[in-house]
């Protein structure tokens, strides 16, 4: 994942911790994936919250929770569907520019708007990860709850967290 072994990188981890170094663990370039993962965390979180918050407000508000299809032409096409896109959007958005700057500092890719290409593409299978769990979540606990959104997106967060890190880090910021 990185150009040192594991347990070098996790060596470095342990001397800053040992030398008080704290500040190394948010700034300044590194390749050590164990610090970019803690990085990853803060900045995924932000734009988490965008996520969360943006499809919360779309459908809850916008939509007053309405479950099934938009249209009849369109079944599969649902109000929390919508609503989690839009919130991707935000968040894929806010990734970008804090994981370029924070994060990812050295990419594969020079041009950036083909890095921010590669960047999304990636980010659209997690979107699609989020798509199918909270669909899943949908199809099983809609006609007893309006909290399977909450519940699906709380999986669905988290394995498209992981999809994304180590996605990104292997192929567009390989040391």
């Amino acid at each position: 994942m990185n150009n040192k072994k594991p347990d070098t990188a996790l060596r470095e981890v342990r001397n800053l911790l040992a030398k008080k170094q704290f500040s190394a663990f948010f700034r300044g370039q590194t390749d050590n994936t164990y610090i970019q993962f803690f990085r990853y965390v803060f900045v995924g979180g932000l734009a988490a919250v965008l996520d969360w918050g943006l499809s919360s407000l779309i459908f809850f508000f916008v939509f007053g929770a309405e479950t099934g299809a938009v249209c009849a032409s369109l079944p599969w096409l649902t109000y929390s569907m919508i609503a989690n896109g839009a919130g991707f959007i935000g968040g894929l958005v806010l990734n970008f520019v804090l994981s370029t700057c924070f994060v990812f500092q050295n990419s594969n890719v020079k041009n950036k708007l083909l890095e921010f290409l590669s960047f999304a593409a990636i980010g659209a299978v997690g979107l699609l990860i989020t798509l199918l769990i909270t669909r899943g979540f949908e199809l099983l606990l809609a006609d007893r709850t309006s909290m399977f959104q909450i519940l699906g997106k709380a999986v669905s967060t988290a394995a498209a967290f992981l999809w994304n890190f180590f996605a990104r880090k292997l192929l567009l910021y390989r040391s």
